[in-house]
């Protein structure tokens, strides 16, 4: 019994645990052919049904339950969340194998959405549980083990349909035995003692009970206007650690103030926007591109490669999102460029993908678009948490996708959803293609001023002052004289 507990204080148990629940929630061999089940003698509904009726509302969903997931994510410490997303995700799978309807179909986007909403309990579970010189290796751990689910889902649902070893029918069932599996893991996570908002830590020190701020996170050279902000709560006196309980509403007013803080930096707000405008239309991109395929070359015609290709572009995203960690470039100068460069590649990619009639090079595109997405993502991540501690770093990460997510919502009003302008699929990509375009324009502008403004700054800094050069032959001068006398 005392070698199982001093097992689950360590970190390794929680980071195995947590990984097994990710790589089986992800593995899904049904979603990368969820169009063609949904559009298929399975569901019998028509492709306008599923791009304008069905599919909005996981965006509408999403947008709803955000901000209460995250504040119940940490008032309840993380595991009673995961194992909710487990359950949401196990009723969602039950409605997509026996439900019929449109509006069943979108009771099931419904539970999707708040299925999504909660992956913010899995990327800050594991702070609340392992030590701070851990983050950087449980962090990689967990998002890698994600990646490695969804390859291993995509390959095997490909697999299952090149070869017809499954109908789609069935392959839901697998799903299903997986997300069962990641369930049960779910209950074996040690539950947390502390969260980042409303359970801190507070250190008790020999001695007394004066109370003085707690270690940080960032950089002591951050610069000024950069944002910090401990990560312990308080420090009380006499070496012990103890649970600090906050109100509601100080927690909000806290979250008001590090938010308004935070934003008040010019280089993240640019990060920022580049971050919620690029996301609103990836996550636009993705939700409807089997929609494209199905269009392009329908399913009952051919033989679906999309499992393939998520793989391929999910692998190929992964690897360029490596490689940048071990480049060297000064992202203050070049930064801004290269949102704008690579942001025009995207949208160049989205009209491949919108004008031609050949799927494979349509599969081409959206693999080049998705790498291009991962690559540029990581660098804004990288920069934004560059100055930030965990608290505001995961503050950040939800403003952020919830600001891209209010624009999601508002192109899937306008454009999507029956209720506005209901487009048929090629007037959709083309708008999403002319949206990354607007984007590179943007940032191409920021970041050629941004690139003559460094390097005049740089110059005016490397141009010595008209009385620097005088002043040192002065004191030349005095020490001469001072050593004749």
């Amino acid at each position: 019994m005392e070698t199982l507990k001093r097992l689950q204080s360590g970190w390794c148990f929680p980071t195995v645990v947590l990984c097994v629940y990710g790589f089986f929630t992800t593995v899904k061999p049904i979603e990368p052919f969820l169009t063609p089940y949904l559009t298929g003698p399975d569901k019998n509904l028509t492709t306008e049904e599923v791009t304008n009726k069905v599919l909005p509302v996981w965006t509408y969903s999403y947008l709803i339950v955000l901000i209460p997931a995250f504040l119940a994510t940490d008032y309840l410490r993380y595991k009673p969340v995961i194992i909710l997303q487990g359950l949401n995700l196990i009723i969602t799978t039950l409605m997509l194998l026996w439900a019929e309807g449109v509006l069943a179909m979108q009771f099931t986007e419904f539970f999707y959405g708040m299925v999504t909403a909660m992956d913010v309990a899995y990327f800050s579970y594991i702070y609340s549980v392992v030590e701070l010189e851990h983050y950087q290796k449980v962090t990689s751990y967990c998002r890698s083990v994600q990646l490695v689910g969804y390859t291993v889902g995509s390959v095997l649902g490909q697999v299952l349909v090149t070869f017809s070893l499954m109908s789609y029918f069935y392959i839901l069932v697998m799903t299903l035995v997986f997300i069962c599996i990641a369930l049960l893991s779910s209950c074996f996570l040690p539950m947390p003692k502390r969260s980042m908002f409303f359970h801190r830590k507070e250190t008790l020190q020999d001695g007394g009970q004066t109370q003085a701020p707690s270690p940080q996170l960032s950089d002591p050279d951050t610069p000024e206007g950069a944002c910090q902000t401990d990560v312990g709560g308080t420090v009380l006196s006499n070496g012990k650690h103890k649970e600090n309980k906050h109100g509601f509403v100080s927690i909000l007013a806290q979250l008001w103030f590090d938010f308004l803080q935070c934003y008040s930096t010019k280089q993240l707000v640019y990060w920022s926007l580049w971050w919620a405008l690029a996301t609103c239309g990836y996550n636009q991109t993705v939700n409807y591109v089997q929609v494209l395929w199905e269009h392009i070359e329908p399913s009952q015609n051919f033989t679906a490669y999309n499992g393939g290709v998520e793989a391929v572009s999910s692998l190929f995203g992964a690897a360029s999102a490596y490689a940048i960690g071990f480049t060297e470039v000064d992202w203050t100068m070049w930064g801004e460029l290269a949102l704008g460069l690579f942001s025009a590649l995207s949208a160049a990619a989205l009209y491949l993908m919108t004008f031609t009639d050949i799927i494979w090079v349509c599969y081409t595109g959206y693999t080049v678009f998705k790498a291009l997405y991962m690559l540029l993502i990581t660098i804004a991540m990288f920069q934004i948490a560059a100055h930030l501690s965990m608290e505001r770093y995961a503050l950040i990460f939800g403003a952020n996708n919830f600001g891209a997510l209010v624009l999601q919502t508002i192109v899937t009003v306008i454009v999507v959803d029956s209720r506005g302008l209901g487009l048929d699929i090629i007037p959709q990509f083309i708008i999403y293609g002319s949206y990354f375009a607007a984007i590179a324009a943007l940032f191409l502008l920021r970041g050629i001023y941004t690139l003559v403004h460094e390097r005049r700054k740089r110059k005016m800094e490397e141009v010595p002052k008209p009385n620097q050069g005088r002043d040192a032959e002065d004191l030349d001068g005095d020490n001469i004289l001072a050593q004749r006398f």
